[in-house]
């Protein structure tokens, strides 16, 4: 009696030891989480393929290893959430290829373009009123122009008629160098040479500068083995440049290899736009974007804090655009949840302490106004600081 109950006891154990077992495999299973996918493949339809399509954006980044591509991979990780919205990232090729994409490729919801590529498509003769073909859902951080060169270079201005390397043609740099050059006058022979092979020419004598546009600290720039005989070059935030510009300042905390500790170099820097194509209310295209931009409004606040990249901190999402019209879905989320223009009303509140301002034109206050902006960018990006050294 007492071996049978013995041999009970011990069968009992085996089958619940079995059976957890088998629950506890069940828990970890990756073929559990598939269930869905596992589905869409046996049972998938044209009903499916809707469902599937219905609430899934589309997101033109940048180049591998650039601060788009990260920006659409926090939006992705933040904002997917079942079959309520699914954010698509696409690694693109540069700003005026995703301008190109956001108007032509099939598909294409959204893009991360720079604000100066549009003036610089009409200017050249490619388009006519591009703006009006675009909208914008917010304003991104700032971008700063970096110029690596010889110490004989003090500024910009010092490479007329040298060779400098803007990048690959119809990328970012290579569309915010030839603007700036274009507007301050000056003459350059560019070649355009990716920008690590470029920076082994510099330092080989077969160039006299490299220019790099990207949010700092850039890698390229960061990375870059310097002998001493380097340094970044000033820019200054001359009045042809206001209109489209911010007034930025590079220091050592950003590049310890190429300046000295306690210095600092003046430069200018270009905002990051998050553009759509203007589609009409009434459309589906329309739809997906107000589903896209009610999400991302929500759940901003969560994009601003680690891990997600440092630059959303810079991030103003009612921050005005010039010459760009905001997307109305984007306007009317702001308008009513009581989102203002910090800065703005900030700057109007510093203008209203200091009566000098009363004297200052219209267009000079717009300049002010701008190199306000820079500062709280700047602000912001400083605070968060502490908590990416963590």
């Amino acid at each position: 009696m007492r071996n049978a109950l013995g041999m009970a006891l011990a069968a009992i154990m085996t089958i619940c030891a079995f059976a957890a077992r088998a629950e506890s495999q069940t828990e970890y299973d990756p073929a559990k989480v598939s269930d869905s996918l596992k589905a869409i493949f046996q049972f998938g339809s044209t009903s499916t393929k809707q469902a599937l399509n219905a609430n899934t954006v589309t997101l033109i980044t940048g180049t591998i290893g650039g601060t788009y591509v990260q920006f659409g991979a926090d939006l992705a990780s933040v904002l997917d959430d079942g079959n309520k919205i699914r954010v698509l990232p696409i690694v693109g090729r540069g700003s005026v290829q995703s301008v190109a994409d956001i108007l032509f490729l099939q598909g294409v919801d959204l893009g991360i373009v720079r604000a100066d590529t549009l003036d610089y498509l009409e200017r050249k003769g490619f388009a006519k009123d591009i703006k009006k073909q675009f909208t914008y859902v917010t304003k991104l951080y700032n971008e700063e122009m970096q110029v690596i060169a010889p110490k004989s270079i003090a500024t910009l201005k010092d490479l007329e008629g040298k060779t400098v390397s803007v990048d690959l043609p119809n990328g970012g740099t290579f569309v915010t160098a030839l603007t700036v050059f274009e507007r301050l006058g000056l003459k350059a022979n560019f070649v355009y040479v990716e920008q690590r092979i470029a920076m082994e020419k510099l330092k080989a004598g077969q160039i006299d500068a490299v220019i790099v546009v990207g949010g700092k600290p850039y890698k390229s720039v960061s990375t870059f083995n310097n002998d001493g005989r380097f340094h970044l070059a000033k820019v200054d935030y001359a009045k042809p440049l206001q209109s489209d510009y911010l007034p930025a300042t590079l220091t050592a905390k950003d590049y310890p290899n190429l300046i000295k500790e306690g210095e600092s170099v003046d430069t200018i820097a270009v905002p990051a736009v998050l553009a759509a194509y203007n589609w009409a209310p009434n459309t589906e295209r329309y739809r997906k974007i107000a589903l896209f931009v009610d999400a991302f409004f929500t759940k901003f606040p969560s994009l601003q804090n680690p891990p997600f990249h440092p630059k959303w901190k810079e991030v103003s999402l009612a921050a005005p655009l010039a010459s760009w019209n905001r997307l109305p879905v984007a306007q009317q989320w702001l308008d009513k949840h009581g989102v203002e223009p910090v800065t703005q009303k900030r700057f109007e509140a510093f203008l209203k302490q200091n009566p000098a301002a009363a004297k200052v034109s219209d267009a000079d206050k717009e300049a002010l106004f701008r190199q306000f902006q820079a500062w709280d960018a700047e602000n912001a990006r400083a605070q968060a600081m502490p908590e990416k050294k963590k």
